[in-house]
């Protein structure tokens, strides 16, 4: 602190406190209280540097932290929405993934080369019509080979065209089937061959089915829907899109309702009903069976001895004596054996007697015009024509028919 004096009387003493010079003017001499208070008040106003912040660049400082702050707001609205449309993506391939997880990406699509046009032939009218006749009298486990073959019935279609013998008649039909032996593709086989017996008739040949087989000792004649069979007309292909109640079908099939599935709920016994049931008509003249004389003898022994008797060509002690020979029959057996078949014997002529009453009451109870119905029925027997895909049946044809119709009129 100190000076050089200011001109005049009055001492001028410059004071420097720190960066600041302070003049002042002051008495020469001065006085001691004075000077203090001077020093003191220096000392008060010399700045400390804690005291004061560094305001050298106090606007950029601000501005630096706003920028900052604005940039790091924009990077996290940035990463958010790059997460959000990550997830919208990851969300359309799972979802895609989850609806075709096998789909591939679209390919070069190839042009379908064209086909020829492939035709068919036309079915003919009265194709089916042998498949519609219920083939009675067969096995239930038969019923599929007779499919093994494709049988043609063409002679039977062709008999109810214009200029056929069956047009414009009314015609029942039922089915059948016959074993025989056959030559099939150069080897000898038993072959099922069906068979189409169609009748000629204004009215039923008969609502009665019997049932009969060597197995069985007595004939049943039953109502055929005890089978559950029934006459139904056949509808045409061409008129099966026609109205049913207005079409008057003049060709009538023998239908049966029972379902193969079905089969396994009955009892055996019913089952085989079925294998040994014949189309039955009542005839006005005497079959063959009411004046045969041959019974059919089935001796119950282990095995059985199974032979046809006629009595009044053999003679039963002398027809005995011939197993015995033979050790057909063990001699001790020989007078049993004759019993029964004397028993045999008196049981079917009494039911020949019966058949012959009968038939007789039946024809006096019979109204003038279906006796002459009857008297006027004509059956005709079809068998499968030959063709490329069907075996040669030419030579096993019979008109035989079965033991209540007998032979048939026409054979075809």
């Amino acid at each position: 602190m100190g000076g050089p004096l200011c001109a005049g009387s009055p001492r001028c003493l410059t004071v420097l406190i720190g960066d600041a010079d302070l003049t002042a003017v002051i008495p020469s001499p001065p006085p001691l209280p004075f000077i203090s208070l001077l020093l003191n008040f220096g000392s008060a106003l010399k700045p400390k540097a804690t005291q004061f912040p560094d305001l050298s660049t106090p606007s950029t400082s601000r501005m630096g932290k706003r920028k900052a702050a604005a940039a790091a707001s924009r990077k996290r609205k940035k990463a958010a929405s790059d997460a959000a449309k990550r997830e919208g993506e990851e969300a359309t391939t799972s979802k895609s993934q989850e609806e075709d997880p096998q789909k591939e990406p679209k390919k070069r699509r190839v042009k379908v080369p064209e086909t020829e046009t492939e035709y068919f032939a036309e079915k003919r009218n009265l194709e089916d019509l042998w498949q519609a006749a219920f083939p009675v009298g067969t096995e239930w486990d038969n019923m599929d080979k007779l499919r093994e073959i494709n049988w043609c019935f063409s002679n039977l279609e062709s008999a109810f065209e214009e200029g056929g013998e069956l047009h414009g008649k009314t015609v029942y039909i039922f089915g059948s089937t016959e074993a025989q032996m056959l030559n099939v593709n150069g080897q000898e086989k038993v072959v099922l061959v069906p068979i189409v017996v169609a009748v000629d008739s204004p009215i039923p040949p008969s609502d009665k089915i019997g049932v009969k087989s060597v197995q069985r000792e007595k004939e049943e004649v039953i109502p055929m829907k005890t089978m559950k069979m029934a006459w139904v007309p056949y509808i045409p292909l061409d008129d099966r899109l026609s109205q049913v109640d207005r079409l008057k079908s003049q060709i009538f099939t023998m239908a049966c309702t029972q379902r193969r599935s079905a089969l396994k709920h009955l009892r055996i016994e019913r089952v085989k009903q079925y294998d040994y049931c014949l189309p039955y008509l009542q005839p006005l003249k005497a079959d063959e069976d009411e004046d045969d004389t041959v019974v059919n003898i089935m001796f119950p022994l282990e095995p059985p001895i199974v032979c046809d008797y006629d009595w009044e060509m053999d003679e039963i002690e002398e027809f005995t004596d011939n197993l015995i020979e033979e050790e057909t029959l063990p001699e001790d057996k020989k007078d049993e054996f004759k019993e029964y078949v004397k028993e045999q014997v008196r049981e079917r002529r009494k039911e020949q007697r019966q058949a012959k009453e009968a038939r007789k009451k039946v024809i006096e109870d019979m109204d003038p015009k279906t006796r002459e119905a009857m008297e006027n029925m004509k059956f005709y027997k079809f068998y499968p024509v030959q063709t490329s895909d069907a075996p040669d049946i030419s030579r096993v044809k019979v008109p035989y028919i079965n033991r209540y119709y007998g032979k048939a009129h026409f054979l075809r």
